[in-house]
Order: structure tokens, then sequence, then C-alpha cells
């Protein structure tokens, strides 16, 4: 069992770990040949477009020759807190902004009862002495002493602890209930201040039955007419093309080895650049270039053009889902949120995801072999859990190493030297467990996609649930119950059955070594390892040495991805999980999660403001598991409170509290009655009023010409090889349409958020190149194109879109229903390849 000294040890390592990162940090982020890495987010946005510390001279651009920069290079910790909440909204959006307050809420959570834990169970868990007659029979440790299993049993102490537990309840759900009403109101002001965007009247229709002799478009403007004959627009059809979605990224490949060699002919016009034409282009007969990539792509553009004519004709392209749009967003809140058919497995509603959030290969999934789907990944996750509770096992055992020498002896000479033991009791089990978890959220999200959902928010608060539900089973209770075989073995073989209630009971809070090194390793060294970038660091390096051609691989190189929502979030709920249980059990550990939450939140918000650009704004849709997940967390130490207890032969005081759970639990049920529909559902009263100050304020927009390409997908483009960019043009009523944005706005990805505009948004969003396409009936379109993959379209009236074929990145957290359109300021899209 680890000692104090064995947790000081870990400390040391993860304290020398997490300063030697931050001022390897405040090293790099200086220097003119890292900006990219360490500020891409102003790149992105515009409003940096060199290094500001890069001199004039070739060693200035790589090195920072400034001298006083470096006595100043922590000057990124006051300038990470300088931004306000609202600027950080503007700047980041509001789900950042509310990620953020996850932090403030640990503290406020966490202060008060460290403070509390340490001043009053501390001494009295001290001046218990129960272990000290019991250090033969088990395994212990001197954070055993510190904590409850020290009390006696039948100890009149343990009002103590029942009392606190009773304090520290009613202050969580009083914090969550201020946190959850501040940032509801964040939400409903955020979404009341936000301009027009084409998901606000659009809605998703799946399920569409088949009619014989009526294709699915008419079966759509049929029904809709008929149920909705005042409030609907038009639609869109949605086809299935996976196979030309393939040609589309097959051709950016090509057009980008073509740009390549075209700037590599610019430089040096005295030498044609030649290739090999064979495998990895390492064998053949060296061939002209540029001519080459030239007939490579009319030779996909031909392939494309085929597959393309091919889906138009193909009946069975078309797929049971459609893309429904309506006059006013009143009309189509009605038809989001309520059931459309007496049959409630057809014409099945919900609010469409908004461009950029779309998850194009998924809208192909027959809507019959979701159930299935659902079913086959939930036995799937079941399995998975149980595979990974082996190495979790394993983990455990190096956490206690006298259990594990009782079972292998032979290990006791390497074992038994100090450094060695140290070592492996206080800093590899965190370690192990961390490595063991890094590739998780991967596999999770692969499942969530095999799930079916169109939309990437959905995939990621479905891929957010599995992996709280997976550390909730193997990294809290696994640990729990794997941990009690081994450092329980000897007691359990040589003690009557009457006493295993008893060293289980006592198991809890010998734990709380493992989830103190545990803490350190993920919740310190990890953190500042977020704010080093190394990975990205050496990644983008690496690419700008070997694989950058174009200034568009520049562009994908430098572009940072979305703080982690899927992984990060989990684990936040987990810290929360472990103060909440051991606030009470073992107090110490609450130091621990104080420094996790104090320091993340400082790197974190440095992070969002410099370094990440979420894909897409979902206005904090994923409080609401926040809040649940931490009174999980609250009933979770509350019965396992009640166990210890009840080994303790504590039966005076146990039943009180039996009345904890009841409490929490109705104050959840409140809660979700009083919160949960602010993140959930549109109010029909704010779509009205929002409607008629359009009316209003432009009386005469076209809206129908507004919406027209809000979901336009490259599927009805023909190619042509004429210019750089892309141009798709759309015959539209020349009446007034909503503003098109400056050439500016188009230009910067990610904007501030204007939320005190009351005009329309520019959309400037995402169309992958992915697998479901649709069309707006019946606009005609023409097209020429020389380079892809950055395809910008224009039409013949606002709004422009941007297009970029680029992969989202995967993403984390789930409802049941998506939430209501979610406001966000703008469709800013960049490198994404599905």
């Amino acid at each position: 069992m680890a000692t104090l000294g064995d947790i000081g040890v870990s400390a040391f390592i993860n304290i020398v770990g997490a300063i030697t990162f931050l001022l390897a940090f405040a090293f790099l982020r200086i220097q003119p040949v890292n900006d990219r890495v360490y500020f891409p987010k102003w790149y992105l946005s515009g409003q940096r477009t060199s290094p500001r510390r890069g001199s004039g001279n070739f060693v200035g651009k790589f090195v920072n020759l400034n001298c006083w920069t470096y006595f100043t290079f922590l000057n990124w910790m006051p300038q990470a807190l300088r931004m306000t909440e609202a600027e950080i909204i503007n700047h980041a959006g509001l789900d950042s902004a509310a990620f953020l307050r996850i932090y403030i809420l640990g503290l406020k959570i966490f202060i008060p009862m460290t403070i509390l834990a340490l001043l009053i169970l501390i001494p009295v868990n001290v001046s218990s002495g129960t272990l000290f007659f019991l250090k033969k029979e088990l395994v212990l440790s001197d954070i055993d002493r510190l904590s409850i299993s020290n009390v006696r049993p039948k100890s009149i102490r343990f009002f103590y602890h029942i009392g606190l537990e009773y304090l520290f309840t009613f202050w969580v759900c009083y914090i969550l209930y201020k946190e959850y009403n501040y940032v509801a109101s964040m939400r409903l002001k955020f979404l009341a201040s936000q301009r027009r965007h084409a998901e606000q009247f659009t809605v998703v229709v799946r399920n569409i039955p088949i009619v014989s002799g009526r294709s699915i478009s008419d079966t759509v403007d049929q029904y809709f007419k008929r149920n909705h004959p005042n409030e609907y627009l038009f639609h869109q059809a949605v086809y299935n093309a996976n196979k030309f979605a393939r040609l589309v990224r097959q051709r950016d490949r090509v057009q980008n080895w073509l740009d390549y060699y075209q700037l590599k002919y610019e430089r040096h016009p005295n030498k044609k650049p030649t290739t090999k034409p064979g495998c990895l282009g390492l064998c053949g007969k060296r061939v002209d270039a540029i001519e080459y990539y030239k007939r490579q792509i009319k030779a996909v553009d031909k392939r494309m053009t085929l597959e393309q004519e091919k889906i138009l004709t193909d009946s069975k392209s078309l797929l049971p889902v459609a893309f429904v749009s309506f006059s006013s967003r009143w009309g189509a809140a009605v038809c989001a949120q309520t059931t459309q058919s007496k049959n409630p497995t057809l014409w099945l509603t919900n609010w469409a995801p908004e461009p950029r959030d779309i998850y194009w290969r998924n809208l192909a999934i027959p809507f019959v072999s979701l159930s299935i789907r659902k079913l086959v990944i939930s036995l799937s996750v079941f399995a998975l859990v149980f595979f990974y509770m082996i190495p979790i096992a394993f983990v455990q055992s190096l956490a206690n190493l006298e259990g594990l020498e009782r079972v292998a002896p032979f290990l006791r000479p390497v074992i038994e030297l100090k450094f060695i033991k140290s070592f492996l009791q206080g800093f590899l089990p965190g370690l192990a467990l961390k490595i063991f978890l890094y590739i998780l959220p991967a596999v999770l999200m692969i499942m969530s996609k095999i799930e079916g959902h169109i939309a990437l928010s959905t995939l990621e608060r479905r891929t957010a649930a599995k992996y709280y539900y997976f550390m909730l089973v193997n990294v809290f209770l696994g640990s729990i119950v794997t941990g009690t075989a081994f450092q329980q073995l000897h007691a359990f073989l040589h003690q009557s059955p009457t006493q295993i209630p008893r060293n289980i009971g006592e198991t809890i809070p010998s734990k709380a070594t493992f989830f103190i090194t545990y803490i350190m390793v993920d919740g310190w060294a990890a953190i500042a390892g977020e704010i080093l970038r190394f990975k990205p660091l050496v990644i983008f390096h690496l690419k700008n040495m070997f694989l950058v051609k174009t200034e568009r691989d520049r562009e994908k190189a430098t572009h940072p991805g979305s703080v982690d929502f899927p992984e990060t979030l989990p684990s936040l709920q987990l810290y929360f999980l472990l103060g909440i249980v051991y606030a009470v059990v073992t107090p110490i550990l609450l130091p621990f999660i104080l420094v996790f939450f104090a320091f993340a939140y400082l790197v974190y918000r440095h992070q969002i403001i410099n370094v990440y650009d979420q894909q897409y704004e979902s206005a904090a849709a994923f409080w609401p598991h926040v809040h649940s997940r931490i009174i999980a967390s609250l009933l979770i130490s509350q019965l396992l409170l009640m166990g210890l207890l009840s080994t303790k032969k504590a039966a005076n005081s146990t039943p009180f509290l039996v009345a904890l759970p009841i409490l929490t639990l109705s104050f959840h049920k409140y809660c979700k009655y009083r919160f949960e529909p602010a993140f959930r559902k549109y109010p029909l009263e704010e779509a009205m009023e929002k409607d008629e100050l359009d009316k209003t304020t432009e009386p005469d927009i076209n809206l129908k010409s507004y919406l027209a390409d809000a979901y336009l997908h490259p599927i009805f483009r023909s190619f042509e090889e004429q210019h750089e960019s892309v141009k798709v043009r759309v015959d539209k009523q020349e009446t007034h349409t909503a503003a098109a944005p400056s050439a500016s706005e188009i230009s910067s990805p990610s904007p501030p958020h204007d939320i005190s505009s009351s005009s329309p948004p520019h959309n400037v969003h995402h169309v992958p190149s992915q697998y479901a396409y649709y069309q707006s009936s019946p606009p005609q379109y023409s097209y020429s194109s020389n380079s892809p993959p950055n395809y910008v379209y224009q039409s013949t009236s606002p709004p422009h879109y941007s297009y970029h074929n680029e992969e989202p990145q995967p993403h984390y957290m789930y409802h049941n229903e998506d939430p209501p359109p979610h406001y966000g300021s703008h469709y800013g899209y960049h490198n994404q390849e599905l």
C-alpha cells in the first residue's frame, strides 16, 4: 500500500513534469516559427497573418531575438484571465464559455468542502486510532489513518461524517441550482440575440413512406402542403452518393498535387517539374508533372460526371429523408416538436442540424436499421467495458505491491528497491491507466457513428455518454472491486465469512491512494501537456517540412480543431465524482482535486482564447448532462457512505442517511422540470416574436431565396476546368433577399459572435465531400472548376457560401432528442475530411 512518502514521490514527479512542460511552453510560444501552433485561432480569424515577434533578418523569422520577452514569459497567465465572459462568448461562442464554467463550478463546490473537511474530519479520523489494532490483519497505509477507516465501529464520531454529508449535499445542490439557472439564462439570451440562420426554418424528416407510383419528392411536397398549408415553403431531397464522395476526395488530392507543381514551376520557370506515375511516385518513366495531373483531373471529372448522372437517374439513390423549410420559425417549431402521423414510426421530424453540423454519411442509413444498430452497439459497449476490466485489474495490482508480493513472491527482490517501489506505487498506476484510456474515445466515436446519428454534435454527446459510463464502471467502480481482489486476498483466505463485509467497507477509503496518483498524472502533468501542445507542434513542423505543398496545405496543418468534448467532459465528471465521494470518506484527496480545477481552468482559458476553434455551436446544450451526472455523483456518494457505515456497525447513525437520496432525487426532478426545457425545446412564443420582428424590419425579404442554397451539396455540379474558384449559379426570383456578407466576412473563418446585430447572417458553411447529397427543388446549376478542394460557391443572389472539402473532427455527448436550433453566430468551416 502506498505511503505518504510514495505520494510525495508521485507529487514531486508530477510537479516537476508540469513545471517542465510550462517552462517549455513559455519558451516555445514566443518563437516566431511556432506562432501558428500556439496562436492558430487568430490566424483563422484573420486577425494575425504573421508572427508578431519575428524580425526582418533570416534568423529572426525562426528565433525570437528580443531578450526582454524571455523575462516576461509568464505573462500568458494574466492574459488568459483578462478576457471577460461576454468577450469569450463573442470570441469563441457560448459552448466554450459554458465549458469554462464547469471548472468554476468545481471551484465553487470544492473550496468550502475542502476547508470544512480538513478542519473537522481529519482531526476526528486521526484521533480514533482503530487501524492501529488491525494492522496485522489488513494491508494499510498512512492515508487510511486520515480516513473514515480509522474511526472505531459503533463510534458516535460517525455523526460528524453524516452531518457533513448533509451539509455537502445541500451545498452542492445550491451551487448546481445557481449555475443551472445562470447557464439557462445565458442560453436564452444568446438565442434571442442571434441573427437569422437556415436551421431556424428547417426540419429534417426521416422515414418518409414509399407510395407506389409517386416519387419521394412528390410525396413530401403533397404531405406538407396538405398538413402545413400556410407555413410550408419547399423541401430538399436527399440522395445517397457514397461513391461520388470518394471521387471528390480523390480529385482533391490530385488537384493539390497539380497546385504544388504549378507553384514550383512558377518559382523555377527554367525547369519543368516531372514525376513518376507509378506506385507512390517511385516507379515508372518520368513525365511532365503538370500535364500528368491535368489529365488525371480530367479523368476523375469524367468519372464524377457519370456517377452524378447515375445518381440522378437511379430511383434507388433517393433516400426517404428530406430537409423541409418553412416560411417562419413558428411553423418550423410546430413541425419539429409535434407528431406528424397516426403511425408514430412514419414522418419523424426534428430540428435540422446547422449545415456544418451534418454528418452526411449517416443520412444514407435506412431508418429501419437504426434500432438494430443501436442494439448491436449497446452489446458491443458492454463487451468493451468487460474487456477493459482485465488491464484495469492489472493496473490496480500495481497500486498495492504488498498484496502482489503475496501472489508473486519471486518479484520481491526487485519490488523492495526503495526507488522502484515508490515509483511503481506512486506514479506508474495513474500513468498506465491514462495510456489505456488514450485510445478509447476514438473507438467509442466509431461506435457512435455506426449507431446512425446525423449530426456531429449528437455524435459527440453520444460518445461522451459512453465514455462517462465506461469511466464510472472501470475507472471508479472497477478500481475499487479489482483492487479488493489483490489487496484483501490474504485476509479473505484466513478470516471467517462474517469478516469479509468489513474488509470490503475498508477498501473504499483505501483506494484513495490510487485516485490521488491518477489525479496528479491526469490532472496535473497531463493538463500541463495540454498547453504545451507537443504532439501538434511536432506534427505541424513535420507536415511543414514534408507534406505542405500549397497554402491550403499550410492552413490544414495549422488548424487546431475543437475542444475534445467527448473525452474532456467525462473526465471532468469523474473528478466531480471522486471529490464528492471522498469528501467525507478520505478528505485528504480534496486538495488534489482543487489544484486540478484551478490549473485546468487557467490552461483551458488560454487554449480557448488562442488555440481551439469550435466546429459548431450548440449553445451549451451539454449542460443538462453535466448537471445530471453531478447529481449521480451525489447519489453514489450517499449510497457508498451508507454501505461503509453498515460495515462499521453504526446501526444507530446509518438510518439518518436514508433521507438524503430521496431529497437529492427530488431536487433533480425539480431542476429537470424547471430548466431542461430551455435546452430541449424552442418556445413558440419566442419563435413568433422573432418572426414578427423580421416582418417589421424586413417586410419584403424573399425567404425562399435565402434558404434555397442553405443545404446545397456538390452533387448537382458539372465539372469544367476554367477558374481557380467554383461557381454555382442558382436561378431565383429577383426580389429583396437577406443581406449578403462582405468579402472580409466570408474570408474570416471564425469571426467573433455579433450578438447585438439584428441583420441576417451570412451563411458560410461546410459542405463536406460526404456520403449523402440533397437538392433544392427545382433550381438549375451551372459550374466551372479548376481547383478543389477549396470550393467557393457563388449564387446570383445572396447569401454566399464558402465550401471546403475537409474532414469533420469527431465529437462527443448525446441527447435522446436533438436540441432546438442553436443560432450560433457564423458558419465558419475549416479543414475536415469525411
